[in-house]
């Protein structure tokens, strides 16, 4: 039978485990969540204009900010030619056919990011000049990602550990 202190490091484990995971999912979902806000509000600003110049427009901010090179990241930049356009049709017209097409491309975006070994929250995260602070304190950006690029405006962490390992002594992780 466990004792009284055994059961409360359990219970205790149970719960830094159940937070974690809640952690990660919700930087996750808000990372991907806030990418798809600032493109429908990007493609609401240039609804009125061809949709070809509206398309290069939002692209090419977007592989600015993410600090992607459309050169050497072709296949990115098409897949995110592709979700633009689908953003610019919604934002044109809010149809079920169009919210249809985002998700699709949305899908076809993760599947050439999970390729390089990414996805769209980390992108959105590590490279976003819109990334929220607290998105670094869960999962910090690696020092050796590829272009990474110092961003003034997005808290570091300590050690580059997400908060629950940061700053605790070894006997405590």
């Amino acid at each position: 039978m466990a004792h009284f202190v055994e059961d409360l490091q359990h219970e205790a484990g149970a719960a830094i485990a159940a937070m974690q995971q809640a952690a990660l999912a919700a930087r996750h979902a808000h990372a991907r969540a806030e990418l798809m806000r600032h493109m429908l509000t990007t493609a609401r600003k240039v609804k009125d204009k061809p949709k070809a110049e509206a398309v290069e427009t939002v692209v090419t901010e977007w592989m600015d900010a993410w600090h992607l090179a459309r050169a050497e990241w072709p296949h990115i930049a098409r897949e995110m030619e592709a979700f633009t356009e689908a953003f610019y049709d919604y934002a044109n017209a809010p149809t079920d056919a169009h919210d249809a097409r985002l998700r699709q491309t949305v899908e076809a975006l993760d599947a050439a990011l999970a390729r390089e070994g990414t996805t769209i929250s980390d992108q959105m995260a590590y490279r976003s000049q819109c990334a929220h602070g607290w998105w670094e304190w869960v999962r910090p950006t690696p020092v050796d990602l590829p272009g990474r690029k110092e961003r003034p405006g997005v808290p570091q962490p300590s050690a580059g550990e997400p908060f629950w390992q940061a700053g605790c002594p070894d006997f405590c992780k």
